[in-house]
């Protein structure tokens, strides 16, 4: 986190740059807080409980993010209602992969948060994230442990971005990744832009599994940035109907093809 005007700043001027803030990045930490705007833990704690009792944050462990629907925006709205229930099916069989304890990375987007969404209240495993809306959800998790990558917010897909993001992803020792992308054929699979494209792929090679999550509309849809080749991933699924030519790709690539 960048130094932050402190010491100085009225009470009103602090809060305002907190919340500043953690709509940039979707969390800060109390340490990081304190240490930007040169003041005690003490005060920044009793900063964030006055903006979470005003409902401008939310407290979370170690320090505050942003309220449920704060990032709610038009486009990533629009995305969580479009296949919501094949959404959900996918997420369904995708959990099926989890381990109890297993260290699980998900990735930004609609299909990939309703797995988030969808484990269980006990889960005592890891799951790593660079989506907000996925570090939200997880606050209903007591027993998992959560690592959240931090970076730069890229507010369509509500996704932390970054060099530092990258660099963070790159050091992680991962079981399974559960990965989003917004088309996929016997060719590879495909983004509708780059900034996301270095966090998920230093996710990817931190992964023992990569499983892609897609529901049937980003089989027959195009996108012109090549993530990766089809064969880098472990599975694929996703609710179909899945093209005869994908179909013969992915037995010839080895990649385990789950229809729901």
């Amino acid at each position: 986190m960048a130094q932050l005007p402190g010491g100085r700043l009225s009470a009103d001027e602090r809060e305002g740059a907190i919340v500043a803030e953690v709509q940039r990045s979707g969390f800060a930490s109390v340490g990081a807080l304190s240490s930007a705007l040169s003041v005690s833990d003490m005060t920044i704690r009793r900063d964030i409980r006055k903006l979470a009792d005003q409902g401008d944050l939310r407290l979370v462990h170690g320090g505050v993010s942003l309220p449920p629907g704060a990032l709610d925006t038009v486009a990533f709205s629009g995305r969580a209602d479009e296949e919501s229930d094949a959404k959900r099916l996918i997420a369904e069989v995708a959990l099926r992969f989890v381990e109890p304890n297993a260290t699980v990375a998900i990735d930004s987007g609609t299909t990939c948060f309703a797995v988030a969404a969808g484990l269980d209240r006990a889960f005592g495993g890891c799951v790593i994230t660079h989506s907000v809306p996925v570090l939200q959800q997880m606050v209903s998790l007591p027993e998992a442990t959560v690592i959240g990558l931090g970076g730069e917010l890229l507010a369509e897909s509500q996704a932390l971005i970054g060099q530092a993001t990258t660099a963070a992803a790159a050091a992680l020792s991962v079981d399974i990744l559960f990965l989003g992308a917004n088309s996929v054929d016997a060719r590879g699979v495909y983004l509708r832009g780059s900034r996301e494209r270095p966090v998920k792929s230093a996710l990817m090679a931190s992964a023992t599994r990569v499983v892609l999550l897609v529901d049937g509309t980003k089989l027959t849809h195009s996108a012109p940035v090549r993530l990766t080749e089809l064969g880098a991933l472990s599975a694929l699924v996703t609710n179909g109907p899945v093209p005869a030519e994908l179909q013969r790709a992915c037995r010839s690539d080895g990649v385990e093809l789950v229809v729901t």
